[in-house]
């Protein structure tokens, strides 16, 4: 029997939540007697999914990863398999209906976070990100599309601004519509983005030096996927670092400083504003990028 970390109890305030954490040890037996896997225990970060470490047959180690049925990552697998494990780990298996993925398992798979040097990091997720983009996203792609979402989050995120009470400043929703509205119509071109290039979904790895993990697919511009990369360690970031952050990715992936901005404003007010949350270090991020 699998032990569900207590970090993951927080899905019980989720409709649906408690039924998905009871029905784990379920998912898992099932998982490994689909895949002929050994199990072993679970990873010890990560608070959305389940992963444990697992052994094929031929003793080869893998990660089995369980999800909550989510939009933000419901296409994780398609996305995995567009990238075929350039810049990305590998996607192996994967069972829609148990919503479960067998993947690579990136050794020693230690954090970018544990990167010191701000500079460096930066660099380093810049690397993973290029090698994500090199390919056009597919026609006939079934992810979510930016230029169909931004509007909307933008919409959302001033309902939501106004019924937690207007807890920050105007100035920060009306930049948020009109970057929205502004970007979304004049996008370059288009990729599978990851969305949350941040430092502890890249992970040092033995086939590639890092590799990326987690994605919450969607088509859009290069500017936007590096929004979370603009506002990792949030807890220590100034106007200073998001200046120097925006010198090296513009240096190192040709892209547009206005267009990162704006799109870094966006995303933090998306991710940081919602029912009943408005998080201080999502709004401050925001606020840096749009001065």
């Amino acid at each position: 029997m699998i032990e569900i970390p207590e970090r993951l109890g927080w899905w019980r305030e989720r409709a649906g939540g408690s039924a998905w954490l009871e029905s784990l040890p379920r998912l898992a037996a099932e998982c490994a007697e689909k895949w002929s896997l050994r199990l072993g225990e679970a990873f010890a970060t990560g608070n959305i999914s389940l992963t444990l470490r697992a052994t094929l047959s031929d003793g080869h180690g893998v990660v089995l990863k369980l999800s909550f049925r989510d939009p933000e990552s419901a296409l994780e697998a398609d996305a995995l398999a567009h990238w075929a494990g350039e810049g990305a780990v590998r996607l192996l298996d994967a069972d829609r209906e148990r919503s479960a993925l067998l993947l690579e398992r990136a050794e020693p798979g230690t954090p970018l976070w544990d990167v010191e040097d701000d500079g460096e990091a930066t660099l380093i997720a810049a690397a993973v990100a290029r090698k994500l983009w090199r390919r056009p996203a597919p026609d006939d792609h079934p992810f979510r599309v930016l230029a169909e979402e931004a509007e909307q989050w933008a919409v959302q995120i001033e309902a939501d601004w106004k019924a937690l009470g207007r807890p920050f400043e105007r100035r920060l929703i009306e930049a948020a519509a009109t970057y929205a509205r502004e970007l979304s119509a004049s996008q370059p071109r288009v990729v599978v983005c990851h969305q949350d290039l941040q430092g502890s979904n890249v992970v040092r790895a033995e086939r590639e030096p890092w590799l990326a993990i987690d994605p919450k697919p969607i088509v859009g511009e290069p500017a936007f996927d590096v929004a979370s990369v603009l506002r990792d360690r949030r807890g220590a970031i100034t106007a200073d670092v998001v200046d120097r952050r925006l010198d090296l990715l513009a240096a190192e992936l040709a892209l547009d400083r206005g267009r990162m901005r704006g799109w870094g404003v966006v995303h933090a007010l998306h991710w940081g504003v919602g029912p009943g949350k408005a998080e201080p270090a999502m709004v401050e991020c925001a606020r840096l990028l749009a001065a």
